[in-house]
């Protein structure tokens, strides 16, 4: 199967989405009751007044989470593709996304993190974009709203304007303008929506948005073990996946090592961003996906023994159905 989408064969688009429908078998044997989708924090709904928490059956919700997953792998696989951060184009990093968005139950419903790997996949490419851009001011500008608009839809996506400044660490040398770019585009959309609570009598609610900053970072956490097993073959293959890239780091080009930096750091605050969400959900990992995929890609992209990754990639797609079944 991997050699199959080792190649950029366009039949490869039909079995994408056969794959990821596929994935999503057991999530569509079950019965739901209920799905709910809150598509906005609750600070933006008095900007943009939609009710879609109940509009969609369980199964339309479903179906329409996996169509959405399938559209980003697309993107993402292009980007990825665009940018040659593997050893040749290929659609692995397609396949690696849709598998990483079915490993766990939640992740396979609609979601506020699943609409905002939509705009993590647009900025990743932005970054991407940086060292070869002559002036990056507005390229940042732009990244810092967007970041914004994802901060509208799930509050724990502003910790990306961390990345920005990564990002300039790793890709440009120092310019204030470009620094202060990023902020002013943040700050951009959150001046209007300050506004608008001003018009309607409720500024000191603004203030409130601001709140789960000054949260503390949990010393302790509840775990039950059996929900994460699934992630033992994803551990097997990030360490194989660290190990080849280890030993081709400085055989790659420099642009190359640079976004495999950018992408781990975007993988670390991605997962410590829960924090700032009391009631997070699981599907607030759905933010490790894109830049977790790039490595699972890149094993199987350099891999050299068939039988091995071949067989590694399908207990790995066995035990992701073992553990949604059980």
């Amino acid at each position: 199967m991997i050699n199959q989408f080792r190649k950029l064969n366009p039949i490869n688009l039909v079995f994408l989405l056969a794959y990821t429908f596929f994935l999503r078998i057991a999530i569509f044997h079950e019965t739901h009751d209920k799905l709910n989708f809150d598509f906005l924090e609750p600070f933006a709904r008095l900007l943009i007044n939609i009710d879609l928490d109940n509009a969609f059956t369980p199964y339309t919700n479903i179906f329409i989470a996996a169509l959405l997953v399938y559209v980003q792998a697309l993107i993402f696989n292009r980007i990825v593709n665009n940018h040659n951060l593997l050893a040749k184009p290929s659609f692995l990093p397609g396949l690696m996304f849709i598998t990483g968005t079915s490993l766990f139950m939640p992740f396979m419903i609609l979601s506020p993190a699943l609409l905002c790997n939509f705009l993590l996949i647009w900025i990743i490419d932005k970054f991407l974009k940086l060292g070869k851009s002559a002036n990056a001011i507005t390229t940042v500008f732009d990244i810092g709203m967007i970041i914004a608009v994802g901060t509208l839809i799930y509050f724990p996506f502003m910790t990306m304007l961390l990345m920005i400044f990564l990002a300039l660490l790793l890709f440009r040398s120092f310019n204030w303008r470009e620094w202060v770019a990023g902020l002013i585009g943040f700050i951009t959309v959150f001046f209007f929506l300050a506004v608008f609570y001003y018009w309607n009598d409720n500024l000191s609610s603004f203030y409130q948005i601001w709140k789960p900053l000054g949260n503390k970072f949990p010393s302790v956490f509840k775990i039950n073990y059996n929900d994460y097993l699934v992630l033992i073959p994803v551990t097997v293959i990030i360490v194989l996946a660290s190990l080849q890239l280890r030993e081709n780091f400085f055989r790659s080009f420099i642009s190359t090592r640079k976004s495999f930096q950018l992408l781990f750091f975007m993988f670390i605050i991605s997962a410590a961003s829960f924090y700032l969400k009391p009631d997070f959900r699981t599907w607030h990992f759905l933010l490790c996906v894109p830049p977790g995929s790039v490595l699972l890609a890149y094993y199987f992209s350099n891999a050299k023994k068939r039988w091995f990754y071949e067989t590694l990639f399908v207990l790995f797609v066995l035990s992701i159905q073992y553990f949604l079944f059980v």
